[in-house]
């Protein structure tokens, strides 16, 4: 009986072949290996408790409403990674510790749900509202936002609060460091208590304002051009950590 031979592949070809099964195999185990990325939020309110379903409901309108505006950060932290110091003039982005959403978006998401639940009133931005109903708009300027691992997290922010359809305006500014232990669900927990503190302030100035509400300018003295409003009593930045840099 004769047996026919086959003919041999070319080495080329089965050196090619081992080859690009090594790297197929090399890519499937890095892809493996890599790590996954955290997300973190400073939404998350420790005080609601387990996350039962709440049933729809319609509450009373309140006396007043506040209109949180978008919040500025500065450009280095405007990233959905985090970015930690490792000195005072040099940084770390970390690939794998992110945001949920960028950092302003973040801060004024937390900074609405704070006011509004401390105020008991709704964040009217981007909707409509009566006419007759006063709104006091916040506006935050985040100048420095620095995440220090296993030392602190600093907010030094400037913020507003504006009586809408009037001229009067309070002016603060808030530097708040919260000390936090290691890890990065310290450094975030330590920037939502400051975020907290600075939310504090700002409930204090709104309902201040609230109080010292606009009245007709008197006619002679003092009295503004074209009897438009006037502003008295425009209140003080509140004590803790907010020091006035202007008024009405």
């Amino acid at each position: 009986m004769m047996f026919a031979r086959l003919p041999r592949p070319p080495r080329g070809l089965v050196r090619g072949a081992v080859v690009a099964g090594a790297v197929a195999g090399l890519a499937a185990l890095a892809a493996c290996s890599s790590p996954s990325s955290r997300f973190y939020t400073l939404g998350a309110d420790s005080a609601a408790g387990s996350a039962a379903p709440v049933s729809a409901r319609t509450s009373a309108a309140p006396p007043w409403l506040i209109e949180v505006a978008p919040v500025d950060v500065p450009p280095q932290v405007t990233r959905n990674q985090l970015v930690v110091q490792t000195g005072p003039t040099q940084v770390q982005v970390l690939e794998q510790e992110r945001w949920a959403s960028l950092p302003g978006d973040e801060i004024r998401r937390a900074l609405s749900t704070s006011l509004t639940q401390q105020l008991g009133t709704i964040d009217v931005y981007g909707t409509a509202y009566p006419d007759a109903t006063p709104v006091y708009r916040v506006s935050m300027n985040v100048q420095r936002f620095e995440s220090w691992p296993g030392s602190h997290a600093l907010i030094d922010a400037v913020w507003s609060v504006r009586a809408v359809r009037s001229a009067s305006i309070m002016t603060c500014r808030s530097v708040v460091s919260e000390p936090v232990g290691g890890g990065y669900d310290a450094l975030v927990e330590g920037h939502r208590r400051a975020l907290q503190r600075i939310s504090m302030q700002v409930a204090s100035a709104v309902q201040a304002m609230a109080v010292a509400a606009p009245v007709a300018a008197p006619q002679g003295k003092g009295a503004v051009s074209g009897g438009k409003a006037s502003v008295v009593g425009v209140p003080a930045c509140p004590s803790d950590g907010g020091a006035a840099v202007a008024g009405s």
